[in-house]
């Protein structure tokens, strides 16, 4: 009989008190048996709704049946046959929008927690099962990847996996992309990232860090060296800014840089050199998930005061409903329907205010939501000496600025057919490269669709 409790099993936390002093990760996963407890809740549903919300088509009623069964290791196998990042995932895929949204159990409660039994299977796997590589035949052909960030891995992994010799080229000192260097450690612990990167290199991909395509090589040299296609998976690492007053001065940071600092660069770690400013009071302007990591991260390098600025209301904010929730319990102060309007400094060119204005909303816009209108005559301040712009990003330019026949759209996204070719023959994009910031997971189904597409092409020839 299944287990027809309406909650879904809690996940053990940190309490906030603690967590927000501290980078280890927040949520500490599930045992052995609350993983089986929280399994018996599928149903396992013939017409398996799941599974069409995943974009890596993981088999995710199978899997949980054998997890309810106490069979880790199969249930990682059928995980694994389509989605080869299963921690990560587990801990960074917005569920709760794509395979939680469709469960059946989700009509009269709460869906399964898929999410966290994948992010339990996988680490139940990497504490037990001594991964021993795949024994592929090698095709004869080479591939080039441009970036390790989910999309590269993933089209890397399922190439790799069909025979071809993969060269994964990373522009910066360690693989992974935004998952090294956005998302924070305790959200994702970045020893879980390297540990399924090794399981790529297990396979025979390499990966090759500090190449910087457009510099070091361009794709006509990855092509003279002997490449017979490539995939563009580097990302959308352009910050974008207000263009307001003040953003000059010294404590104002893109989000991009402040994570990055943070994240890749260990600012967090005293024994590291990385400087950032350890703040006394900082706000983040925006209502992403970006928003909420940057806040989270300000809160733990010591800033007694973090103010997340978003100039809509709680209901429109993109961000995931845990991380809201997590950054409320961790003390985060948000200032909704607030806009900036300017930062201000002192005579030595140091933050210490932001102005803002109130907002209201008005009518939706083209895609539904309700457009923010300003208050008149609402202006206040508020005392900072940070200010993190977290509004969004867009693809550095450099690629297609230095290779001939790739075209991009006016939002600087490269342009790609179905297959995910782009318009120049052999060259193939994919994840935030073509779609502007998305979420891993959307990344990874490009990635794996290109690895398709290159496959067909090559094969072909």
């Amino acid at each position: 009989m299944p287990n027809m409790s309406l909650k879904k099993l809690p996940m053990p936390e940190q309490a906030p008190s603690i967590r927000n002093k501290n980078f280890l990760e927040v949520s500490l996963g599930y045992t052995d048996e609350m993983a089986i407890e929280e399994a018996t809740r599928c149903l396992n549903c013939r017409h398996k709704p799941c599974v069409m919300g995943c974009p890596v088509n993981v088999q995710i009623p199978e899997f949980i049946t054998e997890v309810s069964k106490g069979n880790f290791e199969k249930a990682y196998e059928i995980i694994t046959s389509t989605n080869s990042l299963p921690a990560v995932c587990g801990r960074v895929c917005p569920q709760e929008i794509q395979c939680e949204s469709r469960c059946v159990r989700g009509i009269k409660g709460e869906s399964v927690a898929i999410g966290r039994l994948e992010r339990f299977v996988a680490d139940w796997y990497m504490k037990n099962v001594e991964i021993e590589p795949e024994k592929i035949t090698p095709n004869g052909h080479k591939v080039a990847i441009i970036g390790a960030g989910p999309s590269g891995l993933a089209c890397a992994g399922d190439l790799a996996r069909k025979g071809y010799e993969v060269t994964i080229f990373e522009a910066f000192h360690d693989a992974g992309g935004v998952l090294i260097y956005g998302i924070p450690e305790f959200r994702l612990p970045k020893d879980i990232v390297k540990k399924e990167i090794d399981s790529l290199k297990a396979i025979g991909v390499t990966v090759m860090t500090n190449m910087v395509i457009g510099k070091v090589l361009s794709i006509d040299e990855l092509y003279e060296m002997g490449y017979e296609a490539v995939f563009i998976g580097s990302g959308a690492g352009l910050p974008t800014f207000m263009g307001i007053e003040g953003e000059g001065l010294v404590g104002v940071y893109s989000a991009n840089e402040f994570l990055t600092r943070v994240n890749l660069m260990k600012a967090y770690i005293n024994t590291y050199d990385t400087p950032i400013k350890h703040s006394k009071s900082v706000a983040i302007v925006g209502g992403g998930n970006v928003a909420m990591d940057a806040a989270r991260c300000a809160k733990r390098l010591g800033a007694e005061n973090v103010y997340i600025i978003y100039r809509r209301s709680e209901e429109e904010m993109p961000a995931r409903l845990e991380e809201v929730h997590h950054a409320k319990e961790e003390g985060i102060e948000f200032k909704l329907l607030t806009n900036p309007v300017k930062i201000l400094g002192d005579e030595t060119g140091f933050v210490n205010k932001i102005e803002c204005v109130k907002m209201e909303l008005g009518e939706p816009d083209e895609t539904g939501r309700r457009s923010p209108v300003e208050v008149s005559n609402s202006n206040f301040t508020i005392d900072v000496d940070a200010v993190i712009i977290a509004v969004g990003t867009s693809p550095n330019p450099l690629i297609r600025s230095t290779t001939k026949g790739i075209e991009a759209n006016n939002r600087g996204c490269l342009v790609v057919d179905d297959s995910m070719k782009t318009t120049r023959e052999g060259v193939y994009a994919g994840g935030d490269a073509v779609t502007g910031a998305a979420t891993v997971i959307l990344a990874m189904g490009a990635g794996k669709k290109a690895a398709e597409s290159i496959d067909e092409y090559i094969s072909s020839k």
